[in-house]
């Protein structure tokens, strides 16, 4: 084995990596960001960061640098609009997509955000070189590794060079999206569903367009027309815009010029438009047969992937990245036992399951769906069956865009280090409706606690105990001190009556470092921190060397 140089070694520098990256680095472990690429953001790909994945992002410092990059201003309406061609009828108008209004909200701190992926990683990426303990290499491809009871031998190649080397870490964590090479090397296997529906991505430029259709502006339009069914939106500055067409045929090969023709086809409207990129898709439904063996792990696109409707895929990575990013700091840092990172998967698997489920059933209608014939008639018929179809159209996909419950109500049922209670587990929140609840598993309700300061403000990297006012300070200061001889770090935050409410009927309730109740309960229980950070299936806390991560 090549000696230790880094903790953990992350290879991919997309979100989930960087995402990782930061986690690991804001608790000041060392790691490496190996990237095959020369640099981060190559392709358009996601555009919402939804209010969980910048809710990490206000808890890293870096939500408003992000609002700094929107390309068309933080307040522009992320609407999304169906048409029948851009040019042409409206059918239907669904505002607010993914809570992207910068408006305060009682369920969470930070809205949503339209704004394209590789913006996103710019901002990942500027973070993560202000960190002292990280680095990234670009041009780097990893070629494989080996591992024992002690470490990870990683094999990497200088792509410009040709130069191998073989570097040293105690974790190994794949972030190396959907072709993972990672993913193949410790024997795993995507299943699912795949080639759900074959479609383009074409990035163009447009002067003039967003004025030359009478819709206003929005984050997508849907054009159902069956000439050329597509998404279509403003992309960034300059007239920059992303095309669509959807569910196309097996032989279909889009040429630039072509790409043009079906682009004026699909909108009515006649400009000189210039392609500026354009690849292949396939949406699949896949995840792996398993996230980890030993000491190397999974993340991202690497082990789950999902159907973009409901733009989900992204922002699950970065759940992913926290997930295991502070279960890996734990472990190297000495408060964790090494079972606690047996958590990761059965607590993400079960997640992905869920939200993989919802993303197919969202692809179930495309633009493709939402035509009939009559839909750009002139007069009152044409009006009423553009009326119809706009009810149809909200009753389907509405739950889409506004999928709360989806992003804020998962809870983790199934934890081996999750204190459940009597009570059990609770069930998941439905696509649409969130209920915010304390129950262990699931994510800490929301307060705010003033104008701008939120209780997630006052949590820290670690676990934090949030106290009614008739807690005992006997029980309160228990848990501090098993805190203190875990060597966890540990806030305690106490509501006031009209704050806790019912969203925290409990004396006390614990929130582990990625926000999620892991306790609750009348008075502190002996070993609920044991449980919570793995050391009740392993060796008993409390001797310096039975913590020390191998």
């Amino acid at each position: 084995m090549a000696a230790t140089a880094y903790s953990v070694v992350i290879i991919g520098a997309g979100p989930t990596g960087l995402s990782l990256a930061i986690e690991l680095g804001h608790r000041g472990v060392n790691c490496l960001v190996v990237e095959r690429n020369d640099r981060v953001g190559y392709a358009p790909r996601a555009k919402t960061t939804n209010i969980r994945t910048r809710t990490h992002m206000r808890r890293w410092g870096i939500a408003d640098r992000l609002a700094a990059e929107a390309p068309h201003g933080v307040d522009y309406p992320s609407h999304v609009v169906f048409v029948t061609r851009l040019g042409g009828q409206l059918l239907a108008r669904i505002e607010n997509h993914s809570y992207c209004k910068p408006e305060r909200n009682p369920d969470y701190p930070e809205h949503g955000q339209w704004i394209p992926q590789y913006k996103v990683e710019k901002v990942l990426r500027e973070h993560v070189a202000e960190l002292p303990s990280v680095e990234i290499v670009f041009n780097t491809e990893f070629e494989g590794a080996d591992q024992d009871d002690n470490g990870v031998s990683v094999r990497l190649r200088d792509t410009l060079s040709g130069e191998q080397r073989t570097i040293g870490c105690h974790y190994l964590v794949g972030a190396d999206g959907g072709r993972s090479a990672v993913r193949t090397g410790i024997g795993a296997s995507m299943e699912g569903r795949f080639g759900l529906s074959r479609n383009y991505n074409i990035v163009f430029r447009a002067p003039g367009l967003a004025e030359a259709h009478p819709h206003g502006p929005a984050a997508m339009y849907w054009q159902t027309h069956p000439d050329a069914p597509s998404l279509i939106g403003p992309m960034d500055s300059g007239d920059i815009w992303f095309f669509m067409p959807t569910r196309l045929p097996e032989n279909v090969r889009i040429s630039d010029d072509e790409a043009v023709t079906l682009i004026q086809k699909a909108t009515g409207i006649d400009l000189p438009y210039e392609i500026m990129s354009s690849d292949e898709w396939v949406a699949n439904a896949l995840m792996a047969t398993s996230f980890s063996d030993r000491r190397i792990f999974l993340a991202g696109d690497a082990c789950h992937l999902h159907p973009p409707f409901g733009g989900h895929g992204m922002n699950m990575g970065v759940s992913d990245a926290v997930d295991l990013g502070w279960k890996l700091a734990a472990v190297l840092q000495g408060w964790g036992a090494p079972a606690l990172l047996e958590s990761y998967e059965p607590e993400r698997r079960q997640v992905h399951q869920e939200v993989i489920a919802e993303a197919e059933s969202n692809h179930t209608v495309l633009s493709n769906d939402l035509w009939r014939d009559d839909l750009e008639d002139p007069g009152p018929a044409g009006e009423a069956a553009r009326a119809e179809m706009g009810r149809h159209i909200i009753a389907l996909k509405d739950k889409e865009f506004h999928a709360l419950g989806t992003v804020l109500g998962r809870s983790y049922t199934h934890s081996p280090v999750i204190t459940y209670g009597e009570g059990g587990a609770r069930t998941p929140s439905s696509a649409q409706n969130y209920e915010p609840s304390s129950l262990p598993g699931c994510l800490a309700p929301h307060i705010w606690r003033s104008a701008s300061r939120s209780l997630y403000d006052q949590f820290g990297l670690g676990f934090a105990l949030i106290c009614r006012p008739e807690a005992g300070p006997d029980d309160i200061e228990a848990c501090a001190a098993e805190a203190r001889r875990m060597g966890c770090e540990l806030s305690i935050v106490h509501l006031t009556r009209d704050e806790a409410a019912d969203l925290y009927p409990a004396r006390l309730t614990l929130v582990r470092p990625d926000q999620h109740v892991v306790w609750r309960g009348e008075s502190w229980t002996s070993g609920v921190l044991d449980k919570a950070l793995g050391w009740r299936a392993a060796q008993a806390p409390g001797l310096s060397g039975a913590k020390q991560a191998s």
